[in-house]
């Protein structure tokens, strides 16, 4: 059996920013290892286009929850 090293980053969330991870990872394979409830490895060159795309997301929930809130 060939094993390839892969370079990583750790990352350190909470849950719910995790999950919003492991949604985006359906779509574009990055997540090398789900290592516990709080840490993940991501391959190192999607670091960038990952943190981008979660900022995006998070801003958009936040939006959306705001917009939920407020009867006006």
């Amino acid at each position: 059996m060939v094993m390839k090293a892969v370079k990583g980053v750790l990352l350190t969330c909470d849950a719910a920013v995790k999950q919003i991870l492991l949604v985006m990872n359906e779509a574009q394979s990055f997540i090398i290892e789900d290592l516990d409830d709080f840490h993940l490895l991501i391959k190192q060159d999607e670091e960038d286009r990952i943190r981008r795309q979660l900022e995006t997301e998070v801003r958009l929930t936040s939006s959306l929850s705001f917009d939920l809130a407020d009867p006006s």
